[in-house]
């Protein structure tokens, strides 16, 4: 139905809005750790107003993440309104907003909900643009282009990275759904394109996400994806302190991801690594103390060299 075809637009522009502020909230992440590591250098005068810096910029982070959540809210409702006055509705108050990348599109939206059933377009008369997706057309050329089915899976890695970095795109569910899909595909090469693209999505999502909730998902997935390339992702999680924000109830409240970061500890034990081993072994000198006595007592159990998975399993 063209509606829906009018609707998924909306939702996507608006995500697409929350993508662009993002952004911002991801340079301030840069800056307090710019800060914090001058503050591990500076003298104790200059400490202070590094402080001040800091607890300033939170503040601004904390409005823009809960600007970011709202965005986010908007977004999902375009998809979840119970019936035609209820979705008229929201949309007129998206129009409201003067919103230059969104308004042109509701305006569409709105006129085809105004025209009658047998006036609205047909779905074969929409373009072929939106008759494939963007993960369609990535596995479709895991099938087909020659550089990603060589021999040398670089290529296929720096495709992966590049398709979870394009805006928007790994905070939408559906495309990382379907890429899910084809890891289970017959065609060896499209499961690594796969796995390497869902991995990538997951590791955005898990270190640059404002919401800590849903980075805490993905790094719940990449800890039970049986796939050596998780490894690095993990690495990468358990060694990069980062704050965000949790939404409770009405209100948002600014946290850390040490849950997210013992996730990854622990999976990097079982994983049983040298690469696994040497990360925990720099985490003996964590700034979270729970962070820290995991990690020695991970390398009290097993002192010896890692060189293997604890738990063996088909890759998937």
């Amino acid at each position: 139905m063209a509606i829906g075809i009018g609707l998924r637009q909306v939702q996507q522009a608006v995500e697409r809005k929350a993508s662009s502020i993002q952004k911002s909230f991801i340079e301030m992440s840069d800056q307090l750790d710019d800060l914090g590591q001058q503050m591990l250098e500076a003298e104790e005068e200059q400490r202070i107003q590094l402080r001040e810096e800091q607890k300033a910029l939170r503040v601004k982070q904390l409005a823009i993440a809960e600007e970011i959540n709202l965005w986010r809210t908007r977004a999902r409702a375009v998809m979840q309104q119970p019936g035609v006055n209820s979705l008229r509705s929201l949309l007129n108050e998206l129009l409201e907003l003067n919103e230059p990348l969104i308004t042109p599109i509701v305006e569409q939206a709105l006129h085809l909900l105004d025209l009658p059933p047998d006036q609205r377009p047909l779905p074969d008369q929409e373009t072929k643009y939106e008759e494939k997706t963007p993960a369609t057309r990535l596995i479709e050329r895991a099938r087909t282009d020659f550089d990603l089915r060589g021999s040398d899976p670089g290529n296929r890695m720096r495709e992966a990275v590049t398709f979870a970095n394009r805006q928007g795109m790994a905070q939408d569910d559906s495309a990382l759904a379907e890429i899910t899909e084809a890891i289970d595909d017959d065609d060896p090469l499209v499961c690594e394109l796969a796995v390497m693209t869902v991995i990538q999505i997951h590791r955005f999502r898990a270190m640059r996400l404002a919401e800590l909730d849903l980075s805490h998902e993905s790094v719940q997935k990449l800890a039970r994806l049986n796939h050596t390339l998780a490894i690095p992702a993990l690495i990468e999680i358990v060694s990069q302190p980062r704050i965000g924000y949790l939404v409770e109830g009405s209100q948002t409240i600014q946290s850390d991801n040490n849950r997210s970061r013992m996730v990854a500890l622990l999976r990097l034990v079982e994983w049983h690594t040298a690469e696994a081993q040497a990360a925990i072994r720099k985490l003996r000198f964590d700034r979270d103390e729970h962070i820290v006595k995991a990690a020695e007592r991970s390398l009290e159990l097993f002192p010896g060299h890692w060189s293997g998975p604890l738990k063996r399993g088909k890759e998937t």
